[in-house]
């Protein structure tokens, strides 16, 4: 990702880290007036998403540090970690949500509920809304890891948004004041979940999971007559900046510069069939009978 792209990730950081703080405001500000748990548990929910961003800023910031001598592989990474520390920030607010859920249970309080605040917390599950679109939306335009996984993160404020305001409703037409505490448990287990979505992919880029399919490498290495076996097929990265290494055995009168060639025409239709950044790596070895 260029200087330039990293550059345009960061504006749109910005303006949907404002959209949340006004988004988790409004709705704290609500549940503390309302006397309703499962609000305010949203809303400290909605207050993750803004200090998610903040740290996806400062991951974005290194990440778009250029190549030197200490990281000859760039610092992409750093943006990986920031979406780690994202999935543990959900975690821990998670928890918390759910012991206060848990109290509640013991304390169950009436919030109190009118059709204006009702009408008034649909405005941030609007802004919500189109916050996510716009994030998915640049997130797959720039390649970015950090805003898709930020944008997976505020989709599930949507539906914890919507539950909260069904539950209102609820309440509202004579359900028990304890279903406002269930509420807040629900929306602890969206957030542990999104939390866990999260962790899965950037965990999966810092231990170096496979991010081809080998099979799909093997296919492509067997259209090629000169090549005569292959092995130790390896691949790492993410979805848009994928490394790939491979063994391969040609016939061992093979000129230094046909090999060469070789290894062009590998790599080009490795990045033509499969990923078009791809860095691929080939290792030209003399077949045996």
């Amino acid at each position: 990702m260029s200087t330039t792209v990293y550059s345009k990730v960061k504006k749109v950081i910005f303006i949907i880290l404002w959209a949340n703080l006004l988004v988790a405001i409004s709705k704290l500000i609500l549940g503390y007036f309302m006397s309703s748990s499962g609000l305010t548990a949203d809303g400290f929910h909605s207050l993750t998403d803004a200090s998610s961003n903040v740290v996806a800023l400062i991951g974005v910031f290194f990440a778009s540090k250029p190549v030197d001598a200490d990281h000859p592989y760039g610092h992409k990474k750093f943006e990986t970690l920031a979406g780690m520390f994202i999935a543990g920030m959900l975690f821990f607010i998670g928890g918390k949500i759910i012991l206060n859920g848990v109290s509640r249970f013991f304390k169950p309080m009436l919030p109190e509920i009118s059709i204006e605040n009702i009408l008034i917390l649909l405005i941030p599950l609007f802004v919500n809304i189109i916050v996510c679109r716009y994030e998915y939306k640049k997130g797959k335009e720039f390649n970015s890891q950090i805003l898709i996984a930020d944008s997976m993160h505020t989709k599930s404020d949507i539906y914890v948004s919507a539950g909260i305001i069904i539950t209102l409703i609820a309440i509202s037409l004579g359900a028990p004041p304890m279903i406002d505490a269930i509420a807040s448990l629900i929306v602890a287990l969206f957030i542990l979940h999104a939390g866990y979505e999260i962790f899965q992919t950037t965990s999966s880029v810092l231990v170096d999971k496979a991010a081809v399919d080998t099979q799909k490498i093997e296919e492509i290495l067997s259209t090629f007559e000169e090549i005569k076996g292959f092995h130790k097929i390896r691949s790492r990265g993410t979805e848009h900046d994928v490394y790939i290494d491979m063994h391969v055995k040609t016939d061992p009168n093979l000129t230094v510069e046909a090999s060469h060639d070789l290894t062009h025409q590998i790599e080009n239709k490795i990045r033509g069939e499969l990923h078009k950044n791809a860095h691929v790596i080939v290792h030209i070895e003399p077949f045996k009978e």
